[in-house]
């Protein structure tokens, strides 16, 4: 493993403050790329990336976030410019741990090329409800996926500092 991948991995931060300017397309390409790059279950592939940039529509997923937060004035999106919606085919091997195995790539990625990223929870919950159902519908997500998280992207407006790690984190057995 390369210095910069493991300084990359013990760097990056979840952002939750975000300028408004729009990342740009080689960075979300490469952000994208490295999401289908994730290992999974028996060669699976069983993830889809939904990558949205549109205003309105992260408005609505946004309410929708919300709404199972039972708090309508939320902003669990925190101004971010974009928003992946990241579903798994539930009749593949080890569904939920694909799905977060690409998110994890996802949020490295992000660190590595500029992007501040943030893993939004819900994402099921949102997709369960017949206005998610309908958006994931509209987008050609097949009815045998789930969602299994949001991941929130654009250029940090924060530098959050590390918080330190706990002891006792790791048990070596010789």
């Amino acid at each position: 493993m390369s210095k910069s991948t493991l300084d990359d991995l013990k760097n990056r931060r979840s952002i939750r403050a975000y300028k408004p300017d729009q990342i740009k397309d080689e960075e979300l390409d490469a952000i994208l790329e490295a999401g289908t790059w994730a290992p999974t279950g028996m060669g699976s592939q069983g993830a889809l990336i939904v990558a949205v940039q549109n205003k309105e529509t992260i408005a609505a997923i946004e309410k929708l976030n919300a709404a199972v937060l039972n708090n309508p004035a939320a902003k669990p999106f925190y101004g971010a410019p974009t928003v992946l919606n990241i579903f798994v085919d539930t009749s593949k091997s080890t569904p939920i741990e694909n799905g977060n195995l690409v998110i994890g790539n996802i949020l490295n990625a992000a660190y590595a090329v500029g992007v501040g990223s943030c893993y939004i929870y819900r994402a099921k919950e949102v997709f369960s409800s017949a206005d998610g159902k309908a958006l994931a519908g509209k987008w050609g997500v097949p009815d045998t996926y789930t969602a299994v998280g949001h991941v929130i992207l654009g250029y940090a407006a924060e530098s959050p500092a590390p918080k330190p790690r706990k002891q006792g984190y790791v048990i070596k057995i010789k």
